[in-house]
């Protein structure tokens, strides 16, 4: 099992649980923290044991950014260099290179339960999460332009597609705080809950991607989602028609529809 010295991970009942853990820095953003989660969530992707995947943050805070000692040195010439991690050939990951295209590559849903502070890249990495929950009194921003920096690793293509163009602009430029509440009115969340309520909401969703749907039709329509923002339409459902008929082959789709019909849980394989 990997040793990680930035973020927790734990297993359980197919979720798998991954939780930024530098609390004393609000889980600011260092490439240390990058490499273990992107290991973590690349490998979960090819996990059998792993059903979902759920991203938290360590006491106080989500992520409230990039580390400020990291910044400084890039201002002083110095940076490190991320450790590149091997990662299956996808068409998705040809699609969307960068740091967090690996996100949208991996055929597992990735959950974002945003408990706290979450600002700069820590937001950046919540909106390549597949579905974002949020505690009302989190606080937000892009962060970037009070920084003296531009809209970075995509965000300028993805936020707009997320909450409109108005509304992104909004939120890029002005770099003004807005709560959970607001981030879930805006879409930029699925939604904002009472502190308290937060994690068992999470792990009420997660139990129910990874026991009551099919591992295989998650990770098929994942990819046909992400895949539409470069086709047209007549591509998209040719490829869904296509997809369609592999679907009928496969062992999750008797067990769906034997399941139904004899009225008892379905027990998905993902194949």
């Amino acid at each position: 099992m990997t040793e990680y010295t930035q973020i927790l991970s734990d297993t359980k009942d197919g979720v798998l649980t991954l939780t930024l853990n530098r609390p004393d820095r609000l889980n600011a953003w260092t490439d240390v923290m990058h490499n273990e989660l992107k290991h973590a969530i690349v490998t979960g992707g090819q996990d059998e044991a792993v059903r979902v995947i759920v991203v938290t943050g360590a006491g106080r805070g989500f992520c409230a950014g990039a580390d400020m000692d990291v910044l400084q040195g890039i201002q002083g010439g110095a940076r490190d260099r991320m450790t590149e991690i091997e990662e299956p050939a996808s068409d998705l990951r040809d699609l969307y290179p960068g740091r967090f295209g690996y996100m949208y590559a991996c055929p597992k849903p990735i959950i974002a339960a945003i408990n706290g502070a979450c600002a700069g890249i820590g937001l950046i990495f919540a909106l390549f999460a597949d579905l974002r929950y949020a505690a009302a009194e989190a606080k937000f921003t892009t962060a970037f332009a009070q920084r003296g920096l531009i809209a970075e690793h995509g965000i300028g293509w993805l936020l707009p597609r997320l909450i409109g163009e108005t509304k992104a602009l909004d939120l890029l430029l002005t770099a003004r705080k807005f709560t959970g509440r607001e981030a879930a009115e805006l879409g930029l969340v699925n939604e904002a809950l009472p502190t308290g309520e937060l994690m068992g909401n999470v792990q009420h969703t997660a139990h129910h991607l990874a026991t009551m749907v099919s591992p295989r039709s998650i990770a098929v329509m994942k990819r046909q989602i992400r895949k539409t923002y470069f086709q047209s339409y007549s591509d998209a459902l040719a490829e869904a028609d296509a997809e369609m008929e592999k679907s009928f082959t496969t062992f999750d789709f008797k067990e769906g529809v034997a399941s139904f019909v004899e009225r008892r849980p379905a027990a998905f394989k993902g194949q």
